[in-house]
């Protein structure tokens, strides 16, 4: 996998889908949210034709400001999960990431400035002027450890038709923890996007 990870939404599509490919194209994975849910269970693929599926994220409780999603592989086994902060989630989108079997947060994602994603969210829904905010208005969210070292971040990209995103790697980590932190962004972006 080489960084920058590219990540596309489809606007126009009925229902959620998310396409993510490394620096080279190469497909990462391919989301597609199941509309009329009670309890968010999104399935992830390999790539966009659905060729194997690699894992689930299940949330924990019907729609709830502090749900917490669990992600599993394909043969149901527990790699992690990622919950909202709740009510400190209201003004900044605030996450935290944990490894599977773990209670104690290892990564905290945090939009870096919420002003971007209210004017995004605002201007979004003006005639004519939100076709434009796509292209001017770029939220970011960065994922930081324990001590507040920056290990991701995920910014916005300009663009028209459909939502582009990338996200950057900024530290080491293990194998888990990137594919941790990528479920944990898809949902992180899957959620926001509802929220402007």
């Amino acid at each position: 996998m080489t960084y920058p990870l590219n990540l596309s939404f489809k606007i126009i599509a009925v229902a959620p889908q998310v396409i993510v490919n490394d620096n080279q194209n190469n497909p990462i994975c391919y989301v597609k949210q199941k509309l009329f849910k009670f309890k968010e269970d999104i399935q992830v693929f390999s790539d966009p034709n659905k060729t194997r599926q690699i894992a689930n994220i299940k949330a924990n409780k019907v729609i709830d400001w502090s749900a917490r999603y669990f992600f599993t592989d394909h043969e149901g086994n527990d790699l992690g999960s990622v919950g909202r902060q709740g009510m400190r989630s209201i003004w900044r989108a605030r996450y935290d990431v944990f490894k599977a079997g773990n209670e104690l947060a290892d990564f905290k994602i945090q939009e870096e400035n919420p002003w971007t994603r209210v004017l995004d969210g605002f201007l979004g829904n003006i005639p004519i002027v939100g076709f434009l905010t796509g292209y001017f208005c770029h939220p970011t969210y960065i994922a930081t450890r324990a001590d507040g070292t920056p290990v991701m971040r995920v910014r916005k990209q300009p663009a028209f038709f459909e939502g582009k995103f990338t996200i950057e790697k900024l530290a080491d980590l293990s194998p888990q923890e990137e594919v941790n932190l990528i479920y944990s962004f898809l949902m992180l972006l899957l959620l926001e996007r509802a929220r402007g």
